[in-house]
């Protein structure tokens, strides 16, 4: 499993940039990103805020699956954790990688709580392919507490929605694929 692993490298963040003019052009409309515990979305546009009396320059976010739009300061753009969507051989690595993930032996759910929501927000995909297929595992096993069922809720819509569009499949076919 240690060898997937390392074979499946999520897209990286994007390379931050100290000129604005350059960051901007990181991204163009109609770019298709991921935004960790958000999703897949589309880059729909630019518009500047005033908020606490500062304008701002934001990227404007469509997150579909959940049917929001997430504004993202351009200048703050690196904290975000927002990158590329993985590529269709990515996809099919993450793919393998959840058919091999093991529950974890971790029984303090309070830790097991912490831990995942940190994997979640770092963005990277086999931290949310990890996530998911524990927390499946551990439902078969044990009934998760409630704060729990909600993490894996939350993680296998993001998952989901990052497989979907980088295998440009529909839900269903990628909940077969993984056998959820």
């Amino acid at each position: 499993m240690a060898n997937k692993l390392k074979a499946l490298k999520a897209a990286e963040p994007l390379t931050v940039c100290t000129n604005e003019k350059e960051l901007i052009h990181l991204f163009e409309i109609g770019d298709r990103v991921m935004y960790p515990l958000h999703g897949a979305g589309v880059i729909i546009g630019t518009e500047e805020k005033e908020i606490l009396g500062e304008v701002r320059k934001y990227f404007v976010l469509e997150v579909a699956k959940k049917n929001i739009r997430v504004l993202l300061p351009v200048d703050n753009i690196e904290h975000t954790g927002i990158r590329n969507i993985i590529s269709e051989k990515e996809a099919d690595r993450a793919i393998e990688y959840f058919a091999d993930v093991q529950e974890d032996g971790n029984d303090n759910w309070n830790k097991r709580y912490r831990e995942n929501v940190d994997k979640l927000k770092s963005g990277k995909i086999e931290d949310v392919v990890y996530v998911v297929k524990t927390l499946l595992l551990r439902d078969k096993r044990k009934s998760l507490s409630n704060a729990e069922r909600k993490i894996l809720s939350n993680a296998k819509s993001v998952l989901l929605s990052e497989l979907e569009t980088a295998k440009n499949m529909s839900s269903e076919e990628i909940e077969a694929l993984l056998g959820i």
